[in-house]
């Protein structure tokens, strides 16, 4: 029986309107994070208007807590 896999983009919830993605930063070794060699280059994003902003290589999104697209705060 084949596994039903979710491709919704992951979603992190930031107190900073400026963030870092390097697309490995979820990936874990023996309490350690592994180098974003297992991700790609990381790019550093600013959250504007929005309220959000998406990674353009992994397409995590980055919600600024209490900004326009914080669903949470409702």
């Amino acid at each position: 029986m084949a596994q039903l896999m979710s491709n919704a983009p992951e979603t992190v919830y930031t107190d900073s309107p400026r963030v870092s993605c390097d697309g490995a930063s979820d990936i874990r070794a023996n309490g350690a994070y592994k180098p974003a060699a297992l991700g790609h280059p990381r790019v550093w994003m600013e959250i504007d208007e929005k309220g959000y902003v998406e990674c353009g290589y992994c397409d995590r999104r980055f919600v600024l807590k209490g900004g326009p697209a914080d669903q949470q705060a409702a």
